[in-house]
């Protein structure tokens, strides 16, 4: 017999109180199994979304929506397991780099990923686009491989936090999306249900992010830290910018080259610095350095004797896909038209508006306006300019890659939102804060 009607639990957060433990367990329970209907629940989000949670009761919420499913156990993998999570943004391929870098410094990497909805593909999608690759493991082969090369990537299993997965989409009929203590407990719920040891969060800030302002993205990555610590992961987060794409490649095949290029040191800058950033914040949370000035050391040694490349290499082949592409990019799927966007006018880039020039990229086929959507691998964009970057009329923003002529949609907005005045600006700062606790 519950102790608990939901009625009384909606009233107490409804005027502010805080819950306990049992309250909290008994609502993600009841509405995991079906007892708790719809309607409750949602009255019970929104609650939550004006009332806010204390760092305790997000504690509690996070760890019953782990509790709700099956959770990876990873003690089998030697070492200090460290994953890393991305809010999300525009031409954001850091996992591709990240995994095989961190791991070359001797750091295990146990990845679970996921897909995309919205502008291109997740890291799951970019990673099929490599012929043959697969992203099914069992647990088993998980962990084996991890011990044998130190890395793999894996999509996430069919029962982790189930609990999220039912909240996340009333949330999205709700318009309770958009509200810290939820988003936050999401996101932490299936980074512990995967099993890590030590967590960095990347949260973007930005036009091209979730978070629009920097104080939503500090207050999240304060809550999300906060909810690591207290359920005992070592948890820290990295603030950086996404007002314009990072790097100069949106689109799942097109990302894959970039990753390979910045692999072998050729990179983009700032999406270099961003894997230098996190890189060097994975290797301290897994024990290798004692300093993020040696683990930046570490990488950058990685990256200048191949050895990161190689290990890309090596995770490509241990799971089914064609290792020689990183030596040989034009094996990837390559779209049939490249078409120049010309600038309108001269001047200098002073803004980029990285969401309207995601959904060109998504027009063209590069990600899902519904999760049943196919995407096009081969299709994006690839940027020829920055903001702070000079350009003359006529000159090309950036390059269209499609499979079809007609891309005067994509084309305009890619014109419409990268502006070009005739004052020159600097570059946005690529990094802000970082927050341990």
């Amino acid at each position: 017999m519950n102790l608990f009607r939901m009625v009384d639990v909606i009233e107490k957060k409804r005027n502010g109180e805080v819950l306990t433990k049992e309250e909290i367990t008994f609502f993600v329970n009841g509405y995991t199994e079906g007892s708790i209907p719809d309607y409750q629940a949602s009255a019970f989000l929104m609650a939550i979304y004006f009332k806010g949670m204390t760092a305790e009761e997000q504690g509690y919420l996070t760890m019953a929506m782990v509790e709700s499913g099956d959770q990876i156990d990873l003690s089998a993998i030697e070492g200090i397991k460290v994953d890393k999570h991305s809010t999300g943004g525009v031409g954001d391929t850091t996992t591709l780099i990240l995994v095989p870098l961190v791991a070359a410094c001797g750091v295990p990497v146990a990845k679970m990923s996921g897909r995309g909805l919205g502008h291109t593909g997740g890291t799951l999608d970019k990673l099929e686009a490599i012929e043959g690759f697969h992203i099914e493991l069992t647990e088993e082969q998980f962990v084996k491989q991890v011990n044998d090369l130190k890395l793999a990537v894996i999509g996430q299993s069919g029962n982790l936090t189930p609990a999220d997965k039912k909240l996340y989409s009333l949330r999205d009929v709700t318009a309770t999306v958009d509200s810290i203590p939820l988003i936050a407990s999401s996101i932490m719920s299936k980074k512990i249900a995967a099993g890590a040891d030590a967590i960095v969060l990347d949260v973007k800030t930005g036009d091209g992010a979730f978070m629009k302002t920097e104080e939503d993205a500090r207050a999240l990555a304060h809550s999300m830290v906060a909810i690591g610590k207290q359920v005992g992961r070592n948890t820290m987060a990295v603030i950086s910018d996404m007002s314009q794409p990072l790097g100069f490649a949106i689109g799942n095949s097109l990302e894959v080259i970039e990753a390979v290029e910045t692999l072998k040191g050729n990179g983009p800058e700032d999406l270099t610095e961003l894997c230098l950033v996190l890189g060097s914040k994975m290797i301290v949370a897994g024990e290798k350095a004692s300093s993020v000035e040696e683990a930046r050391d570490m990488l950058k040694a990685v990256i200048a004797d191949g050895s990161a490349l190689e290990l890309f290499g090596k995770l490509i082949e241990a799971q089914g896909g064609n290792g020689a592409i990183i030596h040989d990019t034009s094996l990837l799927p390559t779209a049939r038209y490249q078409i120049e966007v010309p600038a309108l006018s001269s001047g200098y880039v002073t803004k980029m508006e990285a969401d309207d020039i995601g959904v060109a990229a998504m027009l063209l086929g590069a990600g899902r306006a519904t999760k049943d959507d196919e995407i096009d691998l081969a299709v994006g964009i690839v940027l020829t300019k920055k903001i702070g970057d000079t350009v003359l009329e006529g000159e090309p923003l950036a390059i269209i890659h499609s499979n079809t002529e007609n891309v005067e949609q994509s084309m305009t907005l890619i014109q419409k939102h990268i502006s070009i005045g005739k004052e020159a600006v600097e570059s946005p700062r690529l990094i802000g804060d970082m927050i341990t606790g």
